[in-house]
């Protein structure tokens, strides 16, 4: 029996899904042409793309030191701004002012090249990821979700000539330890997207977001059980691929004082750490577009509302699909930041193994493990197949006369919703609960006094 490759379900409506670009310039009084649309995309990368880069990496600084401090019973930054929210600024000022200094024996135009190398990638992987239905800057790459995971592992080669080029033996060791660390790990993180492509059907996120838009069962995490694995496989393989504990092994302050970046200062060391932050989001994001429902909510109103604004017989309404999108992009930036705080999460609870260890781990584990999850989904879509189409167009998502042929799947993704919904539910109430607790049971994390009064 031939395996049923299920049809791109959007391939026919690329063309005729309605665009914003075009009708924010006439509001504007802007000639659409290519001339404008080189200079507006360019201004979008200076602008919306660097501040976003910049403003996910200073807020990610302040939420691990916050995170931490939570776990270690402190408070964390709280002097600089109200709760401690400049202080990442007041970091980027002290690196500004910091000399930059570059060892004697160091490769000095590598050692320069490296942080720029390193950054660089990261944050042409923002340019892909689906903010909202027409809030993608580049909608047509048809692999997507590979290609911004191919930019991302490019920063390899920013660690190693940083450690390569510093003439430092720790350095070095830290470079090795990611180069062996990231091209063990792309493979498992390879095979999970793998998974859920032969779940969906499609690599392109903008495709993936309009596909799981009829709410929390149709998210392709909750596609069958195998998906939903393979989500555990991805989140713990993209640790690994961004030097996020338990997996920091090239910068295991313990062992190799740094790393690769133990002759960096000043500016030039923010890149790198900047660099890191980004990264997190940018993986954050494509486990949010390809498992996690992208810019949809769980109840898909979101879904609803874009398929009724672009049908409407009337003519697309462009401010209602403006609204859908900048609600869109906040539900995404959402899940980003939920996602990035559990990275946190894991750095400050689990300790950090060796080397060996973390390989062992890849190749013994995850790499089988992979496998598997990759077999079972090909035979759960030949036997059980997921119901093709995208909600709201093709079928209603909450009529079980929409789901002919698949009730089987709608069983299995209800199912698989509501352990998801109660898990992260649990979660949920545990963390309100320790926060709410927290004060009375554990002493120190009470205010500090301030050190004029202290002195008085």
């Amino acid at each position: 029996m031939p395996f049923p490759v299920p049809p791109s379900p959007l391939a026919d409506v690329a063309g005729s899904v309605f665009s914003l670009r075009p009708w924010l310039f006439e509001r504007v009084g802007l000639p659409a042409g290519p001339v404008v649309d080189f200079v507006v995309s360019l201004v979008l990368i200076g602008t919306f793309f660097l501040g976003l880069v910049s403003a996910s990496a200073l807020i990610g600084i302040w939420g691990e030191r916050k995170v931490s401090a939570r776990i270690q019973s402190r408070r964390g930054p709280n002097r600089v701004g109200r709760f401690g929210l400049l202080q990442s600024f007041a970091d980027g000022i002290k690196l500004l002012t910091k000399e930059d200094l570059t060892p004697g024996g160091a490769d000095k135009l590598l050692f320069r090249l490296a942080p720029y190398l390193a950054f660089a990638p990261v944050f042409a992987a923002f340019l892909a990821l689906p903010f909202g239905p027409e809030m993608t800057f580049e909608p047509r790459l048809a692999a997507g979700a590979f290609w911004v995971l191919a930019i991302l592992s490019v920063e390899v080669m920013g660690v190693i000539l940083a450690g390569w080029a510093s003439d430092n033996k720790w350095a070095v060791y830290g470079a090795m330890r990611e180069a062996c660390q990231m091209v063990s790990y792309e493979i498992p993180l390879g095979l999970s997207i793998l998974t859920a492509v032969l779940a969906a059907g499609t690599l392109n996120l903008v495709e993936l977001g309009h596909l799981q838009a009829g709410g929390l069962h149709t998210w392709v995490v909750f596609r069958n059980p195998f998906v939903a694995a393979a989500f555990v496989v991805f989140f713990v393989a993209s640790l690994a691929s961004n030097k996020r504990a338990p997996f920091d092994l090239p910068e295991s302050e313990s062992e190799l004082v740094a790393g690769y970046h133990t002759e960096y200062s000043g500016l030039r060391f923010s890149f790198l750490f900047f660099a890191e932050y980004a990264a997190m989001f940018a993986v954050a994001g494509v486990q949010a577009g390809l498992f996690l429902g992208g810019w949809n909510d769980p109840f898909g109103l979101l879904g609803y509302l874009h398929h009724r604004f672009v049908t409407d017989p009337a003519g697309p309404n462009g401010w209602g699909l403006l609204a859908v999108n900048l609600v869109g992009v906040g539900v995404f930036v959402f899940k980003c930041a939920a996602l990035v705080c559990v990275q946190m999460w894991v750095r400050w609870t689990l300790p950090r193994p060796r080397i060996d260890q973390v390989l062992y781990a890849c190749v013994k584990v995850l790499l089988p493990f992979a496998c598997v999850l990759l077999l079972g989904a090909a035979a759960w879509e030949l036997f059980a197949p997921s119901r093709p189409g995208v909600p709201w167009r093709d079928y209603h998502p909450y009529r079980l006369s929409g789901w002919d042929g698949a009730k089987a799947a709608l069983v299995t993704q209800a199912v698989l919703a509501a352990a998801g919904l109660a898990g992260v539910a649990a979660a949920v109430g545990w963390v309100g609960y320790a926060i709410a607790t927290g004060g009375r049971v554990r002493p120190r994390l009470s205010e500090a006094t301030p050190v004029r009064m202290a002195v008085a």
